[in-house]
């Protein structure tokens, strides 16, 4: 079986963090023996990798080196809001991404070689640039939702109507959570949504090995891993580091054991580290910055707990990244995170917007070792069922063979 994905975002080089879940479909699946091809925007900067892992990339210009920055950023709807040469970048990236997708599937056609399948990843914007581009003995097209291109909708309602109309020329709609596929089917009831999230890579993420006489990895602090912005809730993460039983715990412990470390950048970078320094906490945060995939391995190893206050989450793959390293995750009872974070299996869930409550778990997993230490365990074993690649794949093989049915 030959597919081609459409999307505007997959790592742009090996490590990358960028629509990473999409290249471990892709690799999972060429294992399982189907060929993966991806057509995904260009970007600003150096020339990004054409092959990674096996899987062919091709990468399609949509606008002078310079203005091509919507892809990979994750900041595609504030840059097309916030001004003109934005939108024209975005009606770029959309003829762009037709016309290759077209030059493809004609070219695998004629060379006895055809695609069996066309799988959009995000309504928007990959599947918005197949809209009406379909012509009689194409091969069928999937559409996944991941979580931004819902969110997106569900903000700007003269968008429902054309997201109506893309869902609809697909033979197989998915989403990611529960809750995605949900809050998909509210706007385009006529269209069936199934639940599928994306794999992880579970040959990176695992738990630190013992010391030699078999004593567990040492684990302090809380992380936070993700954009610098509202919707991420860091804002309430500070707070919750600055109530009284933290500044207690951090008192009788060590501040060493009350750090959060923060991974990650946005647009509320300074805005937030402001708001630590007023909150007299700033000797107890760290800031990264955004880092490669593999540098966070060993921050998930060695963190205590992840700390995850994320408002309509599409899944949650730092919950899942954090749990398969046996480290225990607290997030807002919210979004795609209700399905990746379950109390009964190692997880702790709180009222979105609560930071008394979302410290005190903390709290609670930072003073006691070996009770984080069991939740972790749970947590991962929980993880390697249900978002290993292999068992992501076979799930979208049986879509495929919907759709091609």
């Amino acid at each position: 079986m030959r597919i081609l994905f459409v999307t505007h975002n997959v790592p742009r080089f090996e490590g990358d963090a960028a629509g990473s879940f999409v290249l471990r479909l892709a690799v999972a699946l060429q294992a399982a023996g189907a060929r993966v091809d991806i057509i995904a925007p260009g970007g600003a900067g150096p020339g990004a990798a054409d092959r990674i892992e096996g899987v062919s990339i091709r990468r399609v210009p949509y606008a002078s080196p310079d203005r091509m920055t919507l892809a990979y950023s994750g900041s595609m709807a504030e840059q097309v809001m916030a001004s003109w040469s934005g939108k024209l970048a975005l009606v770029g990236l959309l003829r762009a991404l037709r016309r290759v997708v077209r030059e493809q599937i004609s070219a695998a056609a004629a060379a006895g070689d055809p695609y069996a399948v066309v799988h959009a990843h995000w309504w928007f914007p990959a599947a918005l640039a197949l809209w009406r581009a379909r012509w009689v003995g194409d091969p069928p097209l999937v559409v996944t939702m991941h979580g931004s291109d819902v969110r997106l909708a569900t903000k700007v309602g003269a968008s429902h109507g054309i997201m109506r109309a893309v869902l609809a020329q697909a033979a197989v709609r998915t989403a990611v959570s529960g809750w995605l596929a949900d809050s998909a089917s509210r706007i385009a009831p006529a269209s069936t949504v199934a639940v599928s999230p994306m794999p992880v890579d579970v040959r990176h993420f695992g738990a630190p090995k013992p010391a030699p006489d078999g004593t567990p990895a040492a684990r302090n602090g809380v992380l936070f891993v993700g954009r610098l912005n509202a919707q991420k809730g860091i804002a309430d993460l500070l707070d919750a580091m600055a109530m009284p039983a933290m500044h207690a715990f951090a008192t009788n412990s060590g501040p060493s054991q009350a750090m959060l470390e923060v991974v990650g950048d946005g647009p509320d970078r300074d805005a937030l580290m402001a708001k630590a320094d007023a909150l007299g906490i700033t000797h107890r945060v760290r800031w990264y910055g955004a880092l490669p995939q593999p540098a966070l391995v060993p921050l998930y190893q060695g963190a205590s707990v992840v700390a995850i206050p994320s408002r309509e989450e599409g899944l949650g793959l730092v919950a899942v990244e954090a749990q398969l390293c046996g480290t225990p995750v607290v997030a807002y009872a919210d979004g795609g995170l209700l399905d990746v974070v379950r109390p009964g299996h190692g997880g702790t869930l709180v009222t979105v917007g609560h930071t008394e409550a979302l410290g005190t778990a903390l709290v609670r997993l930072l003073a006691d070792e070996s009770l984080a230490r069991r939740m972790g365990a749970l947590a991962r074993e929980e993880m390697l069922t249900r978002f290993s690649p292999a068992s992501v794949a076979d799930r979208y093989l049986v879509h495929y063979r919907e759709a091609a049915a």
